[in-house]
């Protein structure tokens, strides 16, 4: 069994979150719900790509995270945004 104490070591690191989904509005969506977790980030640390026939779309962030507390807080805020299928 693992602590948490014993992870404060991997922190702060840079994180990547992808988020897979079909809502055409996926991108301002998952920014407006990573927001109150991340308030630093910029337009560019957000990548969004459609799927080949446009069916999904995938949002991919990068962001320097601080502590486990907030990455879950990050996880918990994008899968409860309305479209999402994956997060990873």
């Amino acid at each position: 069994m693992t602590s948490e104490s014993q992870h404060a070591g991997d922190y702060p690191h840079l994180h990547h979150v992808k988020v897979i989904g079909q809502q055409t509005n996926l991108l301002d969506a998952v920014r407006k719900a990573v927001e109150p977790h991340a308030p630093h980030l910029h337009d560019n640390d957000f990548v969004m790509r459609s799927s080949s026939q446009g069916n999904y779309c995938a949002v991919t962030i990068s962001l320097e995270v601080q502590h486990e507390a907030q990455l879950l807080a990050i996880y918990t805020a994008v899968k409860a945004v309305d479209g999402v299928i994956l997060c990873l």
